[in-house]
This record gives structure tokens, C-alpha cells and sequence, in this order.
């Protein structure tokens, strides 16, 4: 009996030992979860977003909002606060130079993020390898080039033989002026006008009523918005950019359209294409400042993940941009952005294809 007794004093005694033992770890451990939830709880978290409001462009940001709202422990607000220009620099420039890193603003920047310092384009005041990377939702696509039906350019030997044709874009830098001089270079447009100054749904009017002749778009975002513009021939098309390389189209009337690369003429050209490809597949990241805590760019990376994956997000993505969500996860983002290309030939002639001056004589 005396030795039964020893044994249930013996396991009180270890069993509070444990107890306390647990307690005293408790801030190192579950704390950490906890005071996480409590930072975000009650707070606002802004996803600055480097496009125009109506785009294509927000309508991919605003898809995400509700999920990391959900997501985010605590489920703060999460709201977007809109700041385009520069073709995406101006917010990069704010988010890696003036934005507290304290985790409480995303930066949803615009597919030139990358880019543009690898081309050393004056402006860029950020370094795209001291950001942190939570993923993005786009990683591909294609583009198609077209012009408006009265201008009568309905085949390549038209339209290479037309004396500056008007191409019209939203700025210098951004993608589709990108992808409008990529056409025009690689076809061999004769003397071509870059018209610039436009918001997305601006461009649609302006080609429409024969402000422009031409321009470029993202092809599941015309399917979405104007289809109109293929049902009833509206426009002529006259090729398209995969992306990535070989990718299926989603509508039978871009089937038959020509690659960019079949434009090529020297392994120089293909390998601007290459790079165009690599660029645009790195998406419209999401970033937070450099220096935020470790702990809270894990806990918004798992977030972004949990949001990727949630099939109600995909739905939301194509109900308001009429496109399927392609998500690249952190770690596959910051793999892309390690593999990009660095030929510097390359990367000369395509820093030419991208700028305000006239494009390079082929």
C-alpha cells in the first residue's frame, strides 16, 4: 500500500511539473500563433495595387481580396488602394522605399516588376531580389494583335505595307505597349505610331471609334469583355503570343492565328521571345518590403497558398476577369525570378523593343 501511495505522489508531482514545464514554454511556442492572430486581428491590411481601377489588372486583385481576408489569421479588412503610372514602377518604387514593413501592405505589382530592373530602366529605385514573394494568381496567357475592321488591313501583306499605323497602349513600359512592339517589330510594321496615354477600357473606345488602328490585349480578357468583337468581325487578327510556348488556345478563333515566333528571323529574334516568354510568366506578383518579420511573410505566404487553392477563388478569378486562375505558389515565383534569363545581347535588343524611341531597323 505504502509503495502504491509513493507512486500517485510521485506522478502528481511530475504530471504539475509538466504543467508548469508547458506553461513556461507557452510564449515560445503556441504564443507565437497567437500574438500573429492578435497583430492582424483588428487591422487593415491594403493590397496596393499598381494598375488603374477597371483593368484587367484589378479585377485579379480584387478576386483575392475576400480570400485573404479569410485566410489572413485574425481576418483583418483587407482593402485595395490604387497607385498605376510608369508601367507599374511608381507603386513598386513606394512599396520597397516608403511602406513600413510591418506586413499590414501587399504590393500587387504590375508584370514589368521584374523586368524593368533587369533592363536597367532608369526610374527603378527597387531591388527585386530583397522583396519577399507571396505567389500570384496570373503566370501565363497569350496575346493577340489586331486591327479594327475599317481600316481594311485584313491580312500581313496589307498590313505591312500600311504607312504608320496607329498602336495604341496605356504607357511606355506597360505590358501591352510591350506586346504591341513585339508585333510591330517582329511582322515589320513600316513606320509605326505608339499612341500612348490610354486607361484599358479607354483603349476599347478609342479603337472602336478609329482613334487607333491597332493595339494588342490579353486574349481571354477580349473573349471576356468584347466578344462582340469576334461574333460579329468587328476586328482582324493577325497573331498571337503564347505563354508559355505551345499552350492550348481557349477559343477556336485564335486556333488558327499565327505564333509570334513564326515571325522570327534570326536566333536573336527568338531568343527576344524567350525572354518576352520568361518575363511575362513571372506574372503580377504579389511582394511585401523588405524587412518585414519572417514570421508574419510566412503566415501571408501560407494565406496567398490557401487562397491559390481554394476552388471557390478560382471561380471568383474568372467570374470577374474571365480568365482561369494560373497561380505560381512563393517558393515557384522566387524559383522563376532566380531562372531568369541574362544574355545580354539579348536583353539590349529587347530593352530597345520596350522603350519610347523608334523600333531597331531588323
Amino acid at each position: 500500500m505504502k509503495s502504491d501511495k509513493s507512486k500517485s505522489v510521485l506522478f502528481l508531482r511530475l504530471s504539475l511539473g509538466a504543467h508548469l514545464l508547458g506553461l513556461c514554454f507557452e510564449p515560445f511556442m503556441g504564443g507565437v500563433a497567437l500574438s500573429q492572430t492578435s497583430f492582424f486581428q483588428g487591422k487593415t491590411v491594403t493590397i496596393l495595387e499598381s494598375s488603374a481601377p477597371g483593368g484587367v489588372g484589378s479585377m485579379r486583385t480584387k478576386a483575392v481580396v475576400p480570400f485573404l481576408q479569410k485566410y489572413i489569421p485574425g481576418n483583418p479588412t483587407v482593402m485595395m488602394q490604387y497607385m498605376d503610372g510608369g508601367g507599374g514602377r511608381k507603386a513598386a518604387n513606394h512599396m520597397f522605399n516608403s511602406v513600413r514593413p510591418d506586413g499590414l501592405t501587399i504590393g500587387r505589382m504590375s508584370t514589368p516588376f521584374v523586368m524593368h530592373p533587369m533592363l536597367g530602366e532608369s526610374g527603378v529605385l527597387y531591388d527585386i531580389d530583397k522583396v519577399s514573394y507571396l505567389g500570384t494568381s496570373y503566370s501565363g496567357g497569350y496575346h493577340v494583335f489586331f486591327t479594327r475592321k475599317e481600316a481594311g488591313l485584313d491580312n500581313l501583306a496589307k498590313l505591312r505595307a500600311a504607312a504608320g499605323p496607329r498602336i495604341g497602349s496605356q504607357s511606355v513600359g506597360h505590358l501591352i505597349y510591350i506586346s504591341g512592339r513585339m508585333f510591330a517589330y517582329l511582322i515589320g510594321l513600316k513606320q509605326p505610331k505608339f499612341v500612348t496615354g490610354y486607361t484599358s477600357p479607354e483603349l476599347d473606345v478609342a479603337i472602336e471609334q478609329g482613334e487607333i488602328d491597332t493595339r494588342s490585349t490579353v486574349a481571354d480578357a477580349l473573349l471576356h469583355e468584347k466578344p462582340q468583337w469576334i461574333d460579329k468581325g468587328l476586328m482582324d487578327f493577325h497573331g498571337i503570343i503564347e505563354i508559355p510556348k505551345g499552350r492550348k488556345h481557349s477559343h477556336p478563333r485564335f486556333a488558327d492565328l499565327p505564333d509570334i515566333e513564326t515571325f522570327a528571323k534570326s536566333a536573336m529574334d527568338r531568343k527576344v521571345i524567350a525572354l518576352y516568354r520568361t518575363f511575362v510568366g513571372s506574372g503580377n506578383p504579389f511582394i511585401l518590403t523588405p524587412g518585414t518579420p519572417k514570421d508574419r511573410v510566412h503566415m501571408l505566404q501560407e494565406a496567398m497558398r490557401k487562397t491559390y487553392r481554394d476552388p471557390e477563388f478560382a471561380k471568383e478569378y474568372t467570374k470577374l476577369t474571365g480568365l482561369k486562375a494560373e497561380p505560381q505558389m512563393p517558393e515557384e515565383l522566387e524559383q522563376t525570378i532566380r531562372d531568369m534569363p541574362r544574355d545580354r545581347e539579348a536583353v539590349e535588343l529587347f530593352k530597345k523593343l520596350t522603350g519610347p524611341d523608334p523600333l531597331p531597323q531588323r
